[in-house]
């Protein structure tokens, strides 16, 4: 079943068009990337699926029903990238007050950030106001206020901005249980090694318009360069061959690309010539940010 149906969405600003006919699906508990780059669009399109801002064309569903800002608010929970709390309000008080505007009553709500509180390791910095918190306890209130109220659907822009290594690793651990939970997650972010690490599916928008949307093994397999890794303990006799160019040459590594006119055997067989014992070899699948690169300067 899908949780969230985005049917051609357009939306423009006076002459410039924002948005141009997107569209696609994610399934309920799946991890979802939306990646572009500054300007693509990608901050409009999550406030019209929040129901912040209306399309010019198109729909939204949750759960097969059409989006509305108040019907849906507590079934979404919503990480902008700005943050968007209360600087002079108490971490508790403040976790309390907004999931009380999601619909739980103040006891439920003091249980459930308690729960979260202790979960992320903030119990002592419950009676701190905002403004005395560094930046990367500030994203965990933040992350806190996101999913107190058990939301069907989470939407977080760039949630691992300020944290150190060690809490980046835990709110991606929270990420993983609530999709396992039957929580579905919008992620949206510039990091794409995140994105490589966290998500199954991905779309990429640039200028408005959508250039993929695939699961992240396929869309590796449609950007392959036939291009392999070779290690070995001493690779130094290894040149350019007949099959092969040498892409990049270390002592101990290489990476070779297949000519259009050879074959990965002819490659093997061409390889023993240069009489270079080898560990490994394996194809060289393009990272995330190289598909990136790519498609945005393509369009």
């Amino acid at each position: 079943m899908n949780r969230l149906e985005i049917q051609n969405i357009s939306k423009s600003y006076q002459d410039k068009k924002v948005l141009d006919n997107i569209s696609f699906n994610i399934p309920k508990g799946s991890i979802f990337g939306l990646l572009g780059p500054n300007g693509a669009g990608k901050t409009t399109l999550l406030r019209i699926i929040t129901g912040i801002f209306a399309s010019d064309e198109g729909t939204v569903k949750i759960d097969g029903k059409l989006t509305d800002l108040l019907s849906n608010s507590a079934t979404i929970g919503y990480m902008p990238e700005e943050r968007g709390l209360y600087k002079k309000m108490k971490v508790e008080e403040q976790a309390i007050y907004l999931a009380q505007l999601k619909g739980m009553t103040y006891s439920e709500a003091k249980k459930k950030v308690s729960f979260w509180m202790d979960r992320l390791g903030m119990q002592a910095w419950k009676h701190k106001k905002l403004e005395e918190l560094s930046k990367g306890m500030g994203q965990k209130l933040q992350f806190v206020c996101t999913v107190v109220h058990n939301p069907s659907l989470i939407i977080l822009d760039e949630p691992f901005t300020g944290l150190d290594p060690l809490n980046a690793d835990l709110i991606k651990n929270e990420i993983y249980e609530l999709a396992k939970n039957g929580a579905t997650i919008l992620f949206s972010t510039h990091r794409m090694e995140q994105v490589e690490e966290i998500c199954q599916q991905i779309v990429l928008i640039n200028q408005g318009k959508m250039l993929l949307h695939s699961d992240v093994k396929s869309a590796k397999k449609m950007f392959l360069k036939n291009e392999y890794l070779i290690e070995g303990d001493d690779l130094t006799n290894l040149n350019q061959g007949k099959t092969f160019d040498l892409i990049e040459h270390q002592t101990e590594s290489a990476t070779l690309k297949i000519k259009e006119t050879s074959t990965y055997p002819e490659m093997l067989h061409e390889l023993a010539d240069f009489k270079v014992s080898f560990r490994s070899i394996r194809e060289n699948l393009p990272s995330l940010n190289k598909i990136f690169i790519e498609l945005v300067n393509q369009n």
